[in-house]
């Protein structure tokens, strides 16, 4: 898959992270869980949230191998979105794939990170992942519903 094929935003400095460890330790996974399966409910994409325990310098790049290492490549509608996010660097990506991508555009990516971004910078970890959640889900719903 060409790397064009994935719409990427990152934000350096996004808040006060943490040791991975400890970051995923102050994690709500439940509430993580919760939202995924809710904002999945109404589509046929696939969110998924990955917490990265390696420093990265280039976060776009390392979600993209993340995304390809999870399979979220071979969706029939390549309709993934990923949440990556590095503690340790500070830094997270939000990407979805091709089909996502030609829905939304790159205007929709930079207002997700830097709504995430703002929760992020006071330390709402959990409340701003699920906001990205959330208004991916919210993305997927509008132009990949799943019919009942």
């Amino acid at each position: 898959m060409a790397e064009a094929a994935l719409a990427a935003v990152a934000r350096e400095e996004a808040g006060n992270f943490m040791h991975p460890r400890k970051f995923s330790r102050h994690l709500q996974h439940n509430h993580l869980v919760e939202a995924i399966q809710q904002a999945e409910l109404k589509t046929t994409g696939k969110i998924q949230v990955s917490i990265s325990p390696k420093r990265v310098d280039d976060p776009v790049a390392a979600a993209q191998a993340e995304f390809l290492r999870l399979g979220m490549n071979q969706s029939p509608e390549r309709n993934g979105v990923l949440i990556f996010v590095s503690p340790r660097s500070h830094k997270f990506a939000v990407i979805g794939d091709e089909a996502v991508h030609a829905k939304c555009g790159d205007k929709f990516w930079r207002m997700l990170a830097d709504a995430m971004t703002g929760y992020f910078h006071k330390s709402e970890f959990t409340p701003g992942i699920i906001h990205g959640v959330q208004k991916a889900g919210d993305l997927l719903a509008e132009h990949f519903p799943r019919h009942h």
